[in-house]
């Protein structure tokens, strides 16, 4: 197989390359931009912020529970809280749960290859034995089946793993929030800038995870592992959420034959950062469940403009997507720009080169996004 290199200046997205290589944003400057992509990192930082107290309350306290129905009360159960639960007067805890499988069922990362290490077993083996050492029965099915209660426990890792991440995002969205209220943040290249001395500045946080059984505490993943926010938990998360993503149930067919979904997963591109705002609201489209809980949130500043729109409410949901999907370029502008190899500003000609080769690999991934239609 022969690989064709673009020439320089050929990409047909070279102009987004120039806007990287000068340290600019995937979405252009515009005062209604900044007001959008703020507006909405506001009430997904007030989602995120709910759906990370979840996660790790359900890693903490759910682990190794076959059937956990009252995962979603965060361990403040009440028959009102029920009611409003099955009204789905709620957080819609679903969708967290499903950029978590997108995120093991990719895999990827630090964390990915911890789970698969006999380290990891090992100490999975002792948190099983000392939950159901007076439950003979569930010991035995572990006998017949050793890797199920194994692989249970490496369910409940990422969601340990998201939660942490999320709980960095959170915070880094509802600060940036405060910094736009404050006057501190009037161009989307300020909000780049934030998001990306956010990234930098927990870089290197550890990615743990423990339970208690009883009086003692045991580690599923300890400090030692060396696993960190950026490297094990953001860049995967950013591979399987923002980039690939899973099919979308009542808009492809899964049948095989059909060839409407690719045949590896590196090849999926249904992340956030591809899929089209007009199906949200329809069944099967786990986004509309996350645009739900943010339409709750949204700063009054945002929702006036929504309001003022062609159509005003009755496409809030469709309006809320297009913002997110611009707040997404400018999170992966952030990540881009505090991944590349060397600094934007270099004037040495062989690193100058280097940057362009690796901000070529990211265009090429963002030829069928909707990178243009943000831009127009």
């Amino acid at each position: 197989m022969v690989t064709i290199k673009n020439k320089p200046g050929s990409h047909p997205l070279d102009e987004y390359v120039k806007r990287l290589q000068t340290g600019g944003a995937l979405l252009p400057e515009s005062k209604e931009n900044v007001l959008e992509v703020v507006g909405i990192l506001k009430s997904y930082g007030v989602v995120l912020d709910a759906y990370s107290n979840n996660l790790i309350y359900i890693a903490d306290h759910q682990f190794l529970v076959f059937f956990p129905f009252f995962k979603y009360f965060n361990n403040e159960f009440s028959f009102n809280k029920l009611l409003r639960h099955w009204w789905h007067d709620r957080i819609n805890y679903e969708y967290a749960e499903y950029c978590m499988k997108a995120m093991m069922w990719h895999g990827g990362g630090g964390l990915d290859a911890y789970l698969d290490t006999k380290e990891f077993q090992e100490r999975a083996k002792a948190v099983i034995t000392a939950k159901f050492k007076n439950n003979p029965f569930i010991l035995g099915l572990n006998q017949l089946f050793p890797d199920f209660l194994t692989e249970q426990l490496r369910v409940s890792a990422y969601y340990s793993g998201l939660g942490q991440f999320w709980r960095v995002m959170a915070d880094i969205f509802l600060s940036l929030s405060d910094r736009y209220d404050n006057g501190e943040i009037t161009s989307i290249q300020q909000v780049v800038d934030h998001i990306k001395a956010g990234l930098v500045a927990d870089a290197l946080k550890p990615i743990t995870y423990s339970v208690k059984i009883q009086d003692k505490t045991y580690d599923i993943i300890p400090e030692k592992t060396g696993l960190t926010f950026l490297g094990d938990t953001a860049v995967p998360y950013v591979e399987a959420v923002f980039f690939r993503g899973t099919p979308f149930h009542g808009t492809v067919s899964y049948n095989a034959q059909a060839y409407q979904i690719p045949p590896d997963q590196g090849r999926f591109q249904y992340g956030a950062l591809y899929a089209d705002p007009l199906p949200i609201g329809g069944a099967g489209i786990p986004p509309t469940l996350l645009m739900q809980d943010m339409r709750h949130y949204l700063p009054e500043y945002l929702h006036a403009v929504y309001r003022r729109r062609l159509r005003g409410e009755d496409d809030l949901r469709v309006q809320i997507c297009i913002s997110f999907q611009k707040s997404m370029f400018c999170v992966t502008t952030a990540a881009i720009l505090g991944l590349m190899p060397y600094p934007a500003d270099t004037q040495e000609p062989s690193e100058q080169n280097a940057n362009r080769v690796y901000l070529e690999k990211w265009m090429d991934r963002f030829t069928t996004s909707r990178l243009s239609d943000v831009n127009a």
